[in-house]
């Protein structure tokens, strides 16, 4: 998708579809004539920031906000299009196509309207992207359409104890699930995956990896087995672990037993299960959070160490020693104000890596607003970092 470049474009144009692929924008010439007027009448602004804004107190307004939820639409269309897209590939398979997602996520354009409130610090599109993505889920959820995870993600995630019910629930046998779980018990001690990601994208461990569970089960249970037994097995479980955790919603009204006395609405087991996919997905959520933390850790050290050496001792000086510029002026034997200069410029040059970063990595637009949240977060990162 290559990106809009003037705001009239940016407020009056739409994602165009092509085989599930961006094809092209295509423009809405009543939202294009509007836009011209506005920019016509105030050239001087040129952020997306101020037309965003300009359009949210419009919608606003009964009479104009029609117009301006069609523009801000238009202005959404790209944090839509890259939330649907990564929530779409990070789930292990579903029905859904990512101008489905797209669609299910735009759909949502009311609710991220009603619900920011410029004066908390969001831009518009910081705002919208998660109720998009929770929107994507939350669909996909109720329509059943979620394997949140790789079948070997899953199998890394589950409990003896719920792998145990799930086969017990799959109806095996009591010595097929002793040597399913001894399987699994290898599968889990050898397949430790090294690479970052998370449990949805877990791929099928490599052929060292089999052989050694092969071997562990053998010496184990006496009993030879070939991988691809094993890998049926572990296949079987997975599938008898996602059923177990998700299963098929059947009619609240279908009566047991022969006498029709009961139904299954008399026989709920109300909170006794709580939605364990829920906390899966709670559980990557966390793992995504703490990851990106991490990279934003790195990428800073790593934006520090490529300092001018005299630019790492003054800022290392001034968060670490809490030394004011004129101290260190003296201690390095330089001007205060060159001090000043080389402070500014070391933090321009770490708050560009972490813009990058997130242009790069998050696809989020830098906006004045967005790198006026990012310098104070950086500043108290270096605060902490340097132990003050």
């Amino acid at each position: 998708m290559h990106p809009r470049q003037s705001i009239i474009e940016i407020f009056s144009t739409f994602v165009q579809f092509d085989a599930d692929r961006f094809s092209h924008w295509a423009t809405e010439s009543r939202l294009r004539s509007s836009m011209q007027g506005c920019v016509k009448r105030t050239p001087q602004e040129t952020s997306e920031s101020f037309w965003a804004l300009y359009w949210y107190k419009f919608w606003q307004l009964p009479e104009s906000q029609s117009l301006a939820k069609q523009h801000l639409a238009a202005y959404l269309q790209e944090t839509c299009y890259w939330v649907s897209q990564k929530t779409v590939n990070g789930f292990a398979s579903t029905q859904f196509q990512l101008s489905d997602c797209f669609q299910v996520a735009i759909a949502q354009i009311d609710r991220v309207l009603k619900g920011f409130n410029p004066s908390q610090g969001f831009t518009l599109k910081n705002y919208a992207g998660p109720l998009f993505a929770s929107a994507i889920r939350e669909t996909l959820r109720q329509r059943h359409e979620v394997d949140i995870c790789t079948d070997w993600g899953l199998l890394r995630k589950i409990s003896q104890k719920r792998l145990q019910e799930a086969l017990q629930s799959a109806g095996l046998s009591a010595d097929d699930i002793r040597a399913y779980i001894l399987a699994w018990n290898g599968f889990k001690t050898f397949y430790v995956p090294t690479n970052a990601g998370t449990s949805r994208k877990l791929s099928r461990p490599d052929d060292r990896i089999w052989e050694a569970i092969a071997t562990a089960y053998t010496a184990q249970s006496n009993q030879q087995i070939s991988i691809p037994t094993l890998e049926k097995w572990l296949l079987t479980a997975a599938k008898a672990a996602r059923k177990y955790l998700y299963p098929t919603p059947e009619s609240l009204n279908v009566a047991q037993g022969g006498d029709n006395s009961w139904e299954l609405l008399d026989n709920l087991p109300g909170n006794q299960q709580p939605s364990l996919i829920e906390e899966i997905i709670s559980q990557e959520e966390e793992q995504t959070r703490t990851s990106q933390q991490s990279e934003i850790n790195q990428i800073l050290v790593t934006a520090i160490a490529q300092l001018e050496p005299e630019a790492q001792q003054i800022v290392q000086l001034y968060y670490a020693q809490g030394l004011n510029q004129d101290k260190i002026a003296k201690q390095l034997e330089m001007k205060q104000y060159t001090v000043s200069r080389r402070l500014t410029k070391a933090r321009e040059n770490l708050l560009k890596s972490l813009a990058n970063w997130s242009q790069e990595t998050l696809h989020i637009s830098i906006t004045p607003d967005l790198l006026k949240s990012m310098s104070t977060l950086m500043e108290e990162w270096l605060q902490s970092y340097y132990g003050v």
